[in-house]
């Protein structure tokens, strides 16, 4: 029997998700299906529902319904609860005694610190940067800080939602918010996790941003480097895309459906040769 799985999103046709999960399934020999599914922006609900009852077992999900998934959820991972917003659904997940009831869980953040780590970024000890305080931001400040860094600033235009942010996660290490005018001194990492790139914007930074060998990773990511990237490498930061956030970030959520590891190397490399 084949298990059915799919992303849901809207718009979702440019997903690389079903691409990525056919490749896990090949890699790993495991039966399932993964498709796209585009859910009408007032019933996401209503979609998963649906699903559901044509034998969907689980999901992930990308904008704008992460926060919606997260209210659907019977019981919640630590970090999704902290996140308030989900991008991976299990039916029946974490143990939950009835197989209809919804596990929700957040790879985001486990994605982009797997794939840091993969470029070869130290991230205990390291002064990060993260630019922006929206729901991408949120994602990945528990698994970020669980890294133990030296220190975290958030920076966003908006001071006091950066703010409010670092408030929620403090408990967790030592962390900050501000504007973009409290950006100060210099940083081993800088992660964009604003929308800025969609747009072919920067955020306004500073001058000497950089720490010597800093890394500038931006969760954007395309077929040339975006705005934030090349102007890093102009200010002599190695930059990093997002596309490696993507894959992982997918292998945590493959991993709490089947139970199975993949191996990311080549699935990221073939996504990349296909941009």
């Amino acid at each position: 029997m084949i298990d059915r799985y799919c992303v849901f999103g809207h718009p979702v046709t440019h997903s690389k998700s079903p691409a990525i999960h056919a490749a896990f399934a090949e890699q790993t020999g495991e039966a399932i299906e993964y498709t796209a599914i585009e859910a009408p922006l007032e019933d996401f609900a209503g979609a998963w529902r649906r699903f559901v009852a044509e034998g969907g077992r689980g999901a992930n999900v990308t904008v704008p319904f992460k926060e919606e998934a997260f209210r659907l959820c019977d019981t919640l991972s630590l970090r999704a609860r902290r996140a308030g917003a989900v991008n991976t659904l299990i039916l029946g997940g974490n143990g939950l005694s009835n197989e209809l009831k919804i596990y929700g869980d957040t790879t985001d953040g486990v994605g982009l610190v797997r794939d840091l780590k993969r470029h070869g970024v130290t991230l205990a000890g390291a002064r990060l940067l993260v630019l922006g305080a929206g729901g991408a931001v949120r994602g990945v400040l528990e698994p970020l800080l669980a890294e133990e860094p030296a220190s975290l600033l958030v920076a966003n235009r908006t001071a006091a939602k950066a703010e409010a942010l670092a408030a929620d996660f403090r408990e967790l290490g030592e962390i900050a918010g501000g504007g973009f005018d409290a950006v100060v001194g210099q940083f081993d990492a800088v992660i964009n996790g604003t929308s800025a790139s969609l747009a072919g914007d920067l955020p306004p930074l500073p001058e000497g941003l950089f720490a010597p060998e800093a890394t500038a990773y931006d969760m954007m990511y395309g077929a040339e480097p975006t705005v934030f990237l090349r102007w890093a490498v102009e200010h002599g930061a190695q930059p990093v895309d997002g596309l490696g956030m993507l894959v992982e970030q997918a292998a945590e959520s493959f991993f709490q459906w089947r139970g199975k590891c993949p191996d990311t190397g080549p699935v990221l490399k073939a996504l990349r040769h296909s941009l």
